[in-house]
């Protein structure tokens, strides 16, 4: 049933059969493109990506399951739906070496941090059917959380398509351009601050005394269950806090250790100095 309602889908915008290729092959490029050829949602042979040393090449070729090939002008012209998977400083000569065969009939979807939709424009050429994406890795466990954001020739369609991609291997929302740099620092960056967050929790319980293996298991359900407990209800974020950390308890002592070293401080530069480095990296 849920295969059938994804024909449904693709029919709707337009997609079915159209080959898609990825211009880099790199961590994120494998997570969706992993996570999509697990969804079902796009078959491998439709997916081809490139990579520039041959070795690599094959290397991904074996680990995905799909064509990989060192030839960037080849894929774009095999290609319907191109994305830019490079890092963003590859990102301008990437474009340069393909702007004299990308026409408008090609999408171009960039996950490129930093990178604009209108620098992009300006390399490629008017009337260039562009959407920015910023997706992060646990796209490849089915679990990823993408922005979306459409360029000045983008069509509804092209939003909805990409939208409905990264929605196979996670969620997807859509935001204006200009918040873009805010998603890569929260979700595009995010897994990292929360590795990192998880693993000090288990840590603190490695030196108080616990197994540093017990300790982990503990913190990561812990951060599952606490997730899916925020997503599924219908209270905010502060009452779930206040239901646990009731008036003389142990956690209320926590929360206000918390609240003392003003963590809300701390995770706000986090995410400033990240956004702010994302909006660097395009420049």
């Amino acid at each position: 049933m849920l295969y059938k309602t994804r024909l449904i889908v693709n029919k709707r915008l337009n997609i079915m059969n159209k080959k898609i290729g990825f211009i880099g092959c790199g961590k994120m490029a494998s997570a969706i493109i992993g996570g999509v050829i697990a969804s079902e949602f796009i078959k491998s042979e439709d997916i081809t990506a490139s990579e520039i040393n041959e070795e690599k090449a094959i290397e991904k070729q074996n680990e995905l399951g799909i064509k990989v090939i060192c030839d960037n002008k080849e894929l774009v012209k095999n290609s319907d739906i191109i994305f830019i998977a490079t890092t963003p400083n590859f990102a301008e000569g990437v474009l340069n070496g393909i702007k004299d065969i990308v026409t408008p009939d090609k999408l171009i979807v960039s996950i490129c941090a930093g990178v604009t939709t209108n620098f992009i424009q300006s390399v490629l050429g008017e009337n260039i059917r562009i959407v920015r994406v910023m997706p992060n890795t646990p796209a490849l466990v089915l679990e990823g959380m993408s922005g979306v954001a459409g360029g000045k020739y983008a069509e509804v369609n092209d939003v909805k398509f990409v939208t409905e991609l990264l929605s196979n291997v996670g969620k997807s929302i859509e935001v204006p351009e200009e918040q873009i740099d805010i998603v890569t620092a929260i979700s595009g960056s995010g897994p990292a601050f929360y590795y990192k967050v998880i693993n000090e929790i288990a840590r603190a319980g490695e030196k108080l005394g616990m197994e540093y293996e017990k300790a982990l298991t503990l913190s990561i359900q812990t951060a599952i269950g606490s997730a899916k407990m925020l997503l599924n209800s219908d209270k905010s974020a502060e009452d779930l806090i206040a239901s646990v950390a009731t008036k003389g308890g142990c956690t209320r002592v926590g929360v206000d250790y918390m609240d003392e070293v003003d963590t809300s401080d701390i995770f706000y530069n986090l995410i400033d100095k990240t956004t702010k480095k994302a909006h660097a990296l395009g420049k």
